[in-house]
């Protein structure tokens, strides 16, 4: 299904790169010393390693999303980015290749419908999506943004810098890598799906699925259904969230038609549909909708799913999947108990229901608009932290050869 949304695309892309002719004979590093006061980081990164650039430069038919100085410098400044490059020098290594995408696309191809883009990140060790993990591309008013993970928008500063093996676009923000299952849920606040998780000590299991959509209960969801969750065995429980679990691929929010049966983990289909723009799975309605994560996409859904209720029509008054179910007269939220919440306050707005607007509008960092707006945010502070840049930019340099190694072979395969 994601065929569908891409290859128009990128045929577009590809008749705009052929239109653009002579254009193209710009080569990486002319491409990006031309925006010297922007990529002097990136640049430097690059240029202090000519194999790295020849390597790149081989490399066709991409396109490269390049965080601007300050996007860069947010990046290196943060000590516990920094002490994560320490203790796994791959992470890097998968969030650079996340910043280049299978493809040439121009700023004038995307839309105001949500395309999702596959990128060079194929390390099973971060991501589980067959043929790379994606970005969300979208334009809304005259910006064009890139969503990444826990919903993370990058801003496109400039766009179309063309050079032999494709097109870059300046961003404002260093794109997010989708986490796993669990900890993805626990940041988005679906605090009561982590407790219910950890009780049945699944998690382990759900970090490990590969190309699924998850339909995941709200915590107003679960504290609908209060009152029956005592009555529930582990093996009701278990039965339950393995229903919430699409198995048969990766379905975004922009590939979903209406009228469909899915099959999932536990061996039952649930009905997707759409009305009037809204999605529903049996009844429920998707709230926030393609929070990206390692193994596939999470849709947020206003009610729990009930394998023994599957003809549930879509339901506008929140009636409850469970017959004779309601709130818990405590009005706790079940499963919550010792379930932290989250601390990302940059996140939180992120996961807010589309009645109070498009999920994921918020900026990160303090980008707004087209332009980027970090330097204020660097100046304070960096002082102590020149020791972190040091060893974190060797660390850079070296996976980004390795990163560009990938590419050029992912690229020749195609």
């Amino acid at each position: 299904m994601k065929t569908q949304v891409l290859l128009p695309i990128a045929a577009a892309a590809f008749a705009a790169a052929q239109d653009n002719g002579d254009s193209n004979d710009v080569s990486l590093t002319d491409a990006l010393a031309s925006k010297n006061d922007t990529l002097s980081t990136l640049g430097g990164l690059l240029t202090a390693n000519s194999a790295l650039v020849d390597t790149l430069s081989q490399a066709q038919n991409i396109t490269i999303l390049a965080p601007s100085n300050d996007a860069l410098e947010k990046l290196l400044d943060n000590e516990e980015v920094t002490a994560m490059i320490a203790a796994d020098p791959g992470l890097i290594a998968a969030i650079l290749s996340y910043h280049v995408l299978n493809g040439t696309y121009y700023a004038d191809d995307i839309t105001e419908n949500p395309a999702f883009v596959p990128t060079m990140l194929m390390n099973e060790t971060y991501s589980n999506v067959t043929g790379g993990q994606v970005v969300e591309a979208m334009k809304e008013d005259d910006t064009v943004s890139f969503i990444s993970g826990l919903r993370m928008k990058s801003n496109v500063t400039e766009a179309n810098l063309n050079f032999t093996g494709g097109v870059i676009h300046i961003i404002n923000e260093v794109l997010t890598l989708p986490m796993n299952l669990t900890a993805t849920a626990q940041t988005a606040d679906l605090r009561a799906l982590v407790g219910a998780v950890t009780q049945l000590d699944l998690a382990s299991d759900l970090d490990g699925l590969k190309d699924v959509t998850v339909f995941a209960p709200s915590d107003s969801a679960f504290a609908n259904i209060g009152s029956a969750v005592g009555n529930l065995s582990e093996d009701d429980l278990k039965k339950i969230l393995s229903y919430h679990i699409v198995t048969e691929g990766v379905f975004y929010s922009s590939d979903i038609m209406d009228d469909v049966e899915a099959e999932t983990s536990a061996d039952e289909d649930v009905n997707i549909s759409v009305d009037d723009g809204s999605v529903f799975v049996n009844g429920a309605k998707v709230i926030v909708p393609d929070i990206l994560f390692a193994g596939g996409v999470i849709h947020v859904i206003d009610q729990v799913l009930n394998p023994d209720n599957s003809d549930q029509e879509p339901n506008a008054s929140v009636e409850p999947a469970f017959s004779g179910a309601s709130t818990a007269t405590d009005g706790a939220v079940p499963f919550t108990s010792g379930v932290p919440t989250p601390t990302n306050s940059d996140a939180a707005e992120n996961f807010q229901p589309e009645e109070s607007g498009r999920a994921g509008s918020g900026q990160t960092g303090g980008g707004s608009g087209g332009g980027s707006n970090d330097g204020g945010d660097n100046e304070g502070g960096s002082g102590n932290n020149d020791e972190d840049d040091a060893g974190a930019r060797p660390a850079i340099g070296a996976a980004l050869g390795a990163v560009a190694a990938g590419v050029v072979l992912m690229v020749n395969l195609m």
